[in-house]
């Protein structure tokens, strides 16, 4: 692993920081997953696209800069360092844009990354459903041929972002008759406010709707919207999921930011006296070291032609974990009322709450890690 910092990457940090102090908001945006704030947080995507921020390492025709892994995360160091606002096109840019680029067509790529990186359109990710979370390939939502297009019809839940979002992407059911659960299935984009598309909001432990519940009643989505071969949905999802449990949804700029927010609420409201309070704080900082150390290690392998593959199921379990503990600290320093105030710490608990449940939940995370990792015999299911 080489740590060297170039010359050019030196210079696109510096060109970074400076129009983060510019443009940063000095009051933080409105929560997100609230109407007001998820307009305010869109406004700020667009604001990210116009000097090309908003998605950095895109190739220049989609409206990013054609940065490497590397220079990625220097971006993402300096975007959390800044203070600036959570990203509302997160579904969008870390996750489907990564699978159009791998899987889609040219005229696809060209229809579907412009808006979505301008904040123009937001999208939602529906896989979860009822009786099918982790273990996504039982799901039942089907889509059936039709002419021109498919006819979706099922439903999805934690839906993310689908309360106030444009668009989402799924798996469907396309070949009931398959031989296993997770051949038959087909990848879709379709539009949250098509025909036959019931959203419900469901709210979280704060009441916000982050999440929500997507009914579909016949919903048409034209043949131009499939990503990929009709009965190929199954692998890939699988590259979404890759990039949903790896380094892409978590950055280590993210917990470094917030490592240092702890260390500074230590220093103003600790109790130099609570030496195993102290310790957590020192675990924190430690934590965001060690993640971000491996996360540039898996980058070089990356970037030397490798692939993350099943060690991004070690990141997902140690961020996920990692963000409870953070944000548990920073509530106990903060006294026993700290979970009902609004502010920089009680939401991002409450949303690292879910950390271990979503993107596949850390129970299966650990079967990948002791199967494919470890090689260990499969348990039973």
């Amino acid at each position: 692993m080489d740590l060297t910092q170039t010359a050019e990457v030196a210079a696109f940090r510096a060109e970074a920081r400076a129009w983060l102090a510019d443009h940063v908001p000095a009051s933080p945006l409105p929560s997100l997953e609230t109407a007001e704030g998820f307009a305010a947080h869109r406004e700020w995507e667009g604001m990210l696209h116009a000097d090309r921020w908003s998605a950095v390492s895109w190739p220049e025709e989609y409206g990013g800069r054609g940065a490497d892994i590397v220079t990625w995360l220097v971006f993402e160091e300096e975007y959390w360092a800044a203070g600036a606002p959570g990203r509302v096109s997160q579904n969008g840019i870390s996750l489907l844009a990564p699978t159009l680029f791998d899987h889609a067509s040219q005229e696809q790529r060209a229809r579907v990354l412009p808006p979505m990186a301008s904040g123009e359109v937001i999208w939602a990710q529906a896989w979860s459903e009822p009786e099918s979370g982790s273990d996504l390939a039982s799901l039942t939502s089907r889509a059936v041929r039709t002419g021109g297009g498919w006819l979706l019809s099922g439903q999805k839940t934690w839906s993310s972002r689908a309360a106030f979002a444009d668009r989402a992407f799924g798996i469907f059911r396309t070949d009931p008759d398959a031989p296993k659960p997770h051949q038959g299935l087909t990848y879709l984009m379709f539009d949250l406010r098509a025909p036959g598309v019931t959203v419900r909001p469901v709210g979280r432990l704060d009441g916000k709707p982050a999440f929500a519940e997507l009914f579909l009643d016949e919903v048409f989505v034209p043949d131009e919207d499939v990503i990929g071969e009709p009965g190929q949905g199954w692998r890939i999802a699988m590259s979404t999921t890759g990039n949903e449990r790896g380094l892409t949804l978590r950055s280590p700029g993210r917990f470094l930011a917030a490592a240092d927010r702890l260390v500074a609420l230590w220093q103003a409201a600790g109790d130099r006296s609570d030496t195993a309070l102290r310790d957590r704080v020192a675990d924190a900082v430690v934590g965001a070291r060690a993640y971000e150390l491996f996360t540039w290690a898996g980058a070089s392998r990356f970037a030397a032609g490798g692939s993350i593959g099943a060690e991004s199921s070690l990141n997902k379990v140690f961020w996920s974990q990692y963000d409870i503990a953070l944000h548990e600290t920073a509530l106990d320093l903060l006294g026993a009322d700290a979970e009902l105030a609004e502010g920089a710490w009680a939401e991002p608990w409450v949303f690292s709450l879910a950390g271990p449940i979503y993107a596949g939940t850390n129970e299966i995370q650990r079967d990948i890690i002791a199967e494919r990792l470890l090689g260990l015999p499969k348990g039973r299911r």
